[in-house]
């Protein structure tokens, strides 16, 4: 089971090495290594959390993730968007943006560290969406009870998850003008950017989230429908129905799981800038460890992992609304990588822990 699901993160991690070896020799080839530890380190929580939208989608879907949404990870993330963040904050174009990647990697960085408060901006609201509208939202399973109940009392007020993230980022934003201004208004015109990235980053998530969240509850009613149709035409001797919403459904899910994977990507993405500004090699060690936490993912799904270890979903929560807060951070202040990593890992740790004890505990009562 271990080795049919990461066949494929295997089978590129060889490809990845040895392209890193061709293009620049051995030293590439431990820069690519190193890059792809890091996203894997960064990205675990992203995996338990993509487990359990995955789940709700059958195997054919699964496959898409594996495939078309690797290609959309590796080179729309890893390769795509930084090039396209310098097209944009310079105001050059797709090929010209490519050419001073590959010919000026020093000025290339510099421009993709000047747009670095945007992309905090938006993927640090739409993570912060995400943790918010988890943790006020009354659920069954508890892990950290006192916290969790009354965070899911005062979530009954309407809207209050999206009240919190404005707040959060007019606060963010209010706070980056201020210290602009007072350093002399170097970043000042970009305080305007940061409040509207942060909004594109919360309308991001209100227009997937909602619309995989609609399809997903349609899905559930034409199930209900089609037991009832499955019964009658059994006791009358007619033919199962088909699920006409199923293909609808499961895209928008499909594109939720993508745009999520996107906003934890960013980390990856900028700490990758601290090891090396060559887009190359940055495409290939991220791109080996998007295809790790992919496989990971899956993982997860076909092994029931996150039923058997309740507390998994709320720790990698926990760790999305860790990284989203660091994001927000970063619009002015910066944070190690390896502080990112190591808060999701150890919230992470720390759930599977809590979910081992709670089994036992069950064990022992049986």
């Amino acid at each position: 089971m271990l080795l049919k699901t990461f066949r494929w993160a295997f089978a590129v991690t060889a490809l990845g090495l040895a392209a890193g070896v061709l293009y620049d020799g051995w030293t590439a080839l431990g820069l690519v290594a190193i890059l792809a530890v890091l996203e894997v380190s960064l990205s675990f929580d992203n995996a338990v959390i993509n487990a359990g939208v995955l789940k709700k989608m059958n195997a054919f879907w699964q496959r898409i993730f594996l495939t078309i949404g690797i290609l959309i990870a590796v080179f729309g993330m890893r390769l795509v968007f930084p090039v396209l963040i310098v097209a944009v904050s310079a105001r050059l174009g797709p090929i010209e943006a490519v050419d001073l990647a590959l010919t000026d990697k020093d000025r290339y960085q510099e421009l993709v560290t000047d747009a670095h408060p945007s992309i905090a901006a938006f993927g640090g609201m739409f993570l912060l969406m995400i943790f918010l509208d988890f943790v006020f939202e009354d659920r069954e399973i508890k892990w950290l009870g006192p916290l969790e109940r009354a965070l899911a009392k005062i979530g009954r007020v309407d809207m209050l998850s999206v009240c919190t993230a404005l707040i959060v980022l007019l606060v963010s934003s209010m706070t980056f003008a201020a210290h602009a201004h007072q350093h002399g208004g170097a970043h000042a015109d970009k305080a305007q950017t940061v409040l509207v990235s942060g909004i594109a980053g919360l309308i991001t998530y209100m227009i997937v989230h909602g619309l995989s969240g609609y399809f997903e509850n349609r899905i559930e009613e034409e199930e209900e429908r089609e037991h009832d149709a499955e019964e009658e035409a059994e006791r009358l001797g007619g033919a199962r129905p088909a699920l006409a919403l199923t293909g609808k459904a499961a895209f928008f899910m499909f594109l939720y799981l993508e745009v999520l994977d996107a906003s934890f990507s960013f980390d990856g993405v900028i700490g990758a800038f601290a090891i090396t500004n060559d887009i190359v090699l940055m495409a290939l060690g991220l791109g080996i460890g998007a295809m790790y936490v992919r496989s990971l993912t899956v993982y997860l799904v076909r092994q029931g992992t996150l039923d058997d270890y309740v507390y998994l979903e709320h720790g990698a929560h926990y760790a999305i609304g860790a990284l989203a807060v660091i994001l927000l951070v970063t619009i002015q202040y910066q944070i190690s990588e390896l502080v990112t990593g190591l808060i999701g890992v150890v919230l992470i740790g720390w759930s599977f822990w809590s979910s081992v004890r709670r089994n036992k505990a069950l064990a022992s009562r049986g």
